[in-house]
């Protein structure tokens, strides 16, 4: 049997994802919309469990823009290391921290306009910091959000701003960030890149994806 039209399908899963996880939140670790937004960047390319370990000690030495600006980059690099991509990651925050105080009175911003315009921010980033520290609900595109849209028939698109919009249209606003954070803990759990585990998969029914896992695969 097909399933259903987009629309009709895109509520059934929002339906049963939010049956599976009923409370969802970032797993970063933070204390303020600052810290939040550290985290994210550190999270590109990486694992939240792994910016987890790290941030601790990079926290009690920048506590607040200010003090990332005072701080040698090379510091920063060796603090943020164990995240990957360090070198780009340690000046893309001393940078977004030197343009929070230029811009914004060292105060992070609480508009996807202004976020996305400071270094080493993009749309994801923006996102997860107005959904989780602002209450303003946004559709964060990580590669679980992209490739799991794609299985599911809710997008055609593979450019992560046009998936979110496509998003958008089909989900309601005020589950924009718990929507998308359920597919991020459905992508862990079930909708695996490599092997999803489809005969065990509560949107079996509702998946139009022509390369399922077939049952008893290893």
């Amino acid at each position: 049997m097909a399933p259903p039209k987009i629309t009709e399908r895109a509520a059934a899963i929002l339906k049963i994802l939010s049956a599976f996880y009923p409370q969802v939140k970032t797993q970063l670790f933070y204390r303020d919309p600052f810290e939040l937004l550290v985290a994210t960047i550190l999270s590109a390319q990486c694992t939240d469990n792994q910016v987890n370990r790290v941030t601790p000690e990079l926290f009690k030495r920048m506590r607040k823009p200010q003090d990332c600006v005072k701080m040698p980059v090379t510091e920063i690099e060796g603090l943020v290391r164990p995240t990957g991509f360090y070198r780009n990651k340690a000046r893309n925050i001393k940078a977004c921290c030197e343009a929070l105080i230029e811009r914004h009175g060292g105060q992070v911003p609480r508009t996807l306009e202004e976020l996305v315009a400071l270094p080493g921010v993009g749309r994801k980033t923006a996102n997860v910091v107005l959904g989780a520290a602002f209450d303003t609900p946004g559709v964060v595109v990580d590669t679980h959000v992209g490739r799991i849209s794609g299985r599911l028939g809710l997008t055609q698109n593979t450019d992560p701003k046009k998936i979110e919009l496509d998003l958008m249209r089909l989900i309601p606003r005020p589950e924009w960030s718990e929507f998308s954070l359920r597919l991020i803990f459905f992508g862990r759990d079930t909708c695996k890149a490599r092997k999803p585990k489809c005969p065990s998969c509560p949107l079996d029914h509702l998946c139009p994806y022509p390369h399922k896992t077939p049952a008893g695969s290893a």
